[in-house]
């Protein structure tokens, strides 16, 4: 099922996203979970704080009783039902807050606190969760005001989660400015910078936080060179990223595993240096996965080059015959049965659905037509290549017209006022056909289009996207 939710912000680099959107798009950084997970030891100490503050062995006053009932007594539905009749009729001085976090009540623990409920260090760490589960920027500055008025405002790793989330929500000025408040740090905190950066595709300027976190004399290790190689990679750095790899081995001997080779591949890949790559994998000192012949094997794919996509295609096969199946249907037969399109839009809290088999909204409508005009007078030429239907041209070229990315952006410039920044959020990867239409529209309409797929962030701004056109 494709989804994509739009949300509009005052200000560039900022946004408003739903709370209530439940989009599970896992983000395509292999290392940004890890990352800003604690070392074992680390990890050991976060458990004994976490354990203490819920047994309400804790200084701060911030701990939320739990609500008390005769469960023993009563079956799951019963239970079920007066735990929400309780949570509906409680005061803000007595609701379990921790509870409400499981549910996925984002918005009613927020207003609880806002009322004067207490929260401890767990419920901040499962509301900085939750809104990064949710991609919800609003929320997360609202957690952040609400953090910031606690005993935990200086807690290092509930302000590393803060600049995760606001990294995951697409806002790397404010994840930028929490860093720069942080009177601690941990190398971790580095990487997610590092990382976020990456993912918003702004590798320079992870670059240069790597330099500075060498600066500020923490030695990097693999995890912190697996991410400048990304960096490397959005910046399209060849020479640089050939220097960090070797640097990591001569400098600081650390043995490459296959995440610094893969970085490698990313950064010939997007470059589009596609025989160097296939190169540099033959000359690696252990056999190629299948992770590394997909990764060029896509790059094949995106840079036009079939020759060389159908051989990596070849010896894929060869390592794992499961995947024949599944190249073989690369292109699906027109009669296949397809999940629609659903974009879901956020305006004033309020929560909009539009499914391509229904009728939009007229405004809607009207505003993409005018749109898709315009932007062929800009130079756009539809790729009928991303419509698998049988069916003739002009009906493939208005197929494309109305993918829901394009409708989200449409409703939100009819609805937003002007220069406002649009936000939307998509469950699978943007086609190549809307990846170039949004570029244009950006640069007519004035404004930042940000696009999350279920791969990275697409800034599109002035007629450019920061992927450089590769992702």
């Amino acid at each position: 099922m494709l989804m994509a939710s739009l949300a509009s912000v005052p200000s560039p680099g900022s946004c408003a996203l739903s709370s209530h959107i439940k989009s599970g798009i896992p983000p395509k950084s292999p290392f940004f979970l890890a990352l800003a997970t604690p070392s074992s030891s680390s990890s050991t100490t976060n458990s004994n704080k976490l354990t203490r503050r819920r047994n309400g062995n804790t200084r701060s006053p911030y701990m939320v009783p739990p609500l008390r009932s005769n469960e023993h007594n009563l079956n799951g539905d019963q239970r079920k039902q007066q735990n929400d009749n309780a949570q509906s009729a409680a005061s803000p001085l007595n609701v379990d807050l921790m509870r409400l976090c499981e549910g996925g009540k984002l918005d009613q623990v927020l207003d609880f606190m806002v009322q004067g409920a207490a929260a401890d260090y767990a419920v901040f760490l499962a509301l900085l969760n939750l809104c990064e589960n949710t991609k919800s920027l609003e929320s997360g500055k609202r957690v952040h005001e609400l953090l910031r008025r606690s005993p935990f405002r200086g807690d290092m790793d509930l302000n590393n989660r803060l600049m995760r989330m606001y990294g995951r929500c697409g806002s790397m000025n404010d994840a930028r400015r929490v860093f720069d408040k942080m009177r601690e740090r941990d190398i971790s905190s580095w990487h997610l910078l590092i990382d976020g950066y990456s993912v918003n595709g702004l590798g320079d300027d992870g670059l240069l936080c790597f330099k500075k976190m060498k600066q500020e004399g923490i030695r990097p290790n693999g995890e912190s060179f697996a991410l400048v190689l990304a960096a490397c990679a959005r910046a399209e750095a060849v020479e640089e990223g050939f220097m960090q790899f070797e640097s990591m081995k001569n400098e600081y001997g650390i043995v490459p595993g296959i995440e610094h080779y893969l970085g490698v591949i990313n950064i010939l890949g997007n470059a589009g240096h596609l025989n160097e790559a296939k190169e540099f994998i033959e000359k690696k000192p252990f056999k190629p996965t299948v992770e590394v012949w997909e990764a060029l094997r896509n790059f094949a794919r995106n840079h036009g080059d079939l020759d060389l996509e159908d051989h990596v295609e070849e010896l894929l096969v060869d390592l794992d015959p499961s995947k024949a199946k599944a190249i073989s249907d690369k292109l699906p037969l027109p009669s296949r049965k397809r999940q629609s399109a659903v974009n879901m839009l956020e305006e004033k809290n309020k929560i909009t659905e539009y499914r391509h088999s229904i009728t939009y909204r007229e405004e809607a409508n009207e505003k993409l037509k005018g749109l898709s005009g315009q932007i062929r007078e800009a130079g756009y030429v539809p790729d009928t290549r991303y419509v698998l239907h049988d069916i003739d041209e002009e009906a493939k070229e208005k197929a494309l017209q109305y993918h829901s990315e394009r409708l989200a952006i449409a409703y939100g410039l009819i609805s937003t006022p002007p220069r406002t920044t649009l936000r939307i959020i998509k469950n699978l990867r943007i086609c190549g056909d809307c990846h170039n239409a949004i570029k244009i529209m950006s640069k007519i309409v004035g404004r930042e289009l940000i696009v999350r797929d279920n791969k990275r962030f697409h800034h599109f701004k002035d007629g450019e996207c920061s992927c450089g056109d590769y992702w």
